[in-house]
């Protein structure tokens, strides 16, 4: 049979969501490989840019929670469209910033609107399909996928031009991507279309979703892999630089390179959880993780550095583990608010990997940072062993 012939309406707004997620993550990701190129053009340190990068890390999982609300209450398109223009509109204004502050300010905006669309997505993906540990880990491919591509490119395009031409990239991908989405993706039903705002923001229920063991467990394990999550994002390149010594370049290649294993291994991930059980994916992505990260630091060499990346980009595609973990504990009416609900409070918390991951290099050096970041992850799988072994419930 044509191959065509069996693409199905799902398989497009597959497709699309992950193209979306694609393009609110080339923006995120422009920055890091210029980050210490934005240090010299705002005389800044490690730790300010840290501080900028935790705020649009923090703004983007800020917006999880009411973005599930706006869903809710409007449907999934409509407000996956606003975060993919939203990203175009955002990330212009950090390559044309005149000021750190506006700078800062900039980076902020793009991560409450790129911040829009991973929760809706999900839970429109969720709605669509029955295998949804496949579905999210494909659709969290995404995001890996504009890592193997933007680094490099932004790179590249940096040492020729400067970064602010570089970042720019974020806008070039986006709005053909927003105008795709737009055109071939259908409107959605709201799940609520008719109760109040306000009424989704009572305390009681939020901290009833939250305390239920199971979703407790899960998001003290997310803040955890989030945290060395946005560390990497925000500083793999300048490690790269300022401990290997590697050029702007090679550092752009290899981070890359991370994110292309990240991109193959997601599917993985999210099939091994479908088979068998969240909890062995999500423990052999902490066992690559921090193995890949303890590599990173203390041994030289290419062979090191090839290793190194295939078991981290593997251990930090643990969201196709855990993510299901959190939607297994919700029913189908929770899952718009809840799970926004859910990645709002992993998200804000691990987004101070960010500032951390640069405190530490400043105070201690990058070797320490990247240690204790392979500790984050080894305390998860302790997390993960003590719950089976102990047989805790979580």
């Amino acid at each position: 049979m044509n191959p065509l012939a069996r693409w199905r309406y799902r398989d497009t707004v597959l497709a699309l969501c992950t193209l979306a997620f694609f393009a609110t993550m080339v923006a995120r990701l422009a920055i890091s490989p210029v980050v210490p190129d934005v240090m010299e053009t705002f005389e800044v340190s490690n730790s300010v840019v840290g501080i900028a990068l935790s705020g649009l890390w923090m703004t983007y999982f800020l917006v999880q929670f009411p973005s599930g609300i706006l869903a809710d209450r409007f449907g999934e398109r409509p407000i996956i469209l606003l975060a993919v223009g939203g990203t175009a509109v955002t990330t212009l204004l950090i390559a044309l910033a005149p000021t750190f502050w506006v700078f800062l300010f900039a980076t902020l905006a793009l991560g409450a609107l790129a911040g829009l669309h991973y929760s809706v997505a999900t839970t429109l993906l969720t709605r669509t399909y029955d295998n949804i540990g496949s579905a999210i880990g494909i659709h969290n491919g995404g995001g890996p996928l504009a890592g193997l591509i933007a680094p490099v490119l932004v790179a590249a395009i940096a040492v020729r031009y400067g970064w602010r031409p570089a970042v720019a990239l974020g806008v070039i991908v986006a709005v053909p991507i927003f105008v795709l989405f737009a055109w071939r993706v259908e409107p959605t039903e709201p799940q609520r279309p008719d109760q109040p705002m306000r009424e989704r923001l009572e305390l009681e229920p939020l901290l009833e979703v939250l305390s239920r063991p199971p979703i407790a467990f899960t998001v003290g394990l997310a803040i955890c892999c989030a945290f060395v999550w946005q560390g990497l994002a925000s500083f793999m390149p300048t490690f790269l630089m300022d401990h290997r010594n590697h050029s702007q370049t090679l550092a752009g290649i290899v981070f890359s390179a991370y994110f292309v294993v990240q991109t193959i291994t997601q599917v993985g991930v999210g099939a091994v959880s479908d088979r068998y059980g969240r909890d062995i994916a999500a423990a052999g992505c902490m066992i690559c993780g921090s193995s890949g990260l303890l590599l990173f630091v203390f041994v030289s060499g290419w062979l090191a550095i090839g290793l190194g990346v295939v078991l981290v980009g593997t251990g930090l595609g643990w969201g196709a583990a855990l993510l299901p973990r959190v939607m297994d504990n919700l029913s189908e009416a929770e899952r718009g608010a809840g799970f926004g609900l859910v990645r709002t409070v992993y998200g804000v918390v691990g987004a101070l990997g960010s500032v951390g991951t640069g405190f530490f290099a400043d105070q201690f050096g990058w070797a320490v940072s990247f240690t204790i970041l392979a500790g984050f992850l080894a305390l998860v799988l302790v997390a993960l062993v003590g719950n089976y072994v102990f047989r805790l419930g979580y």
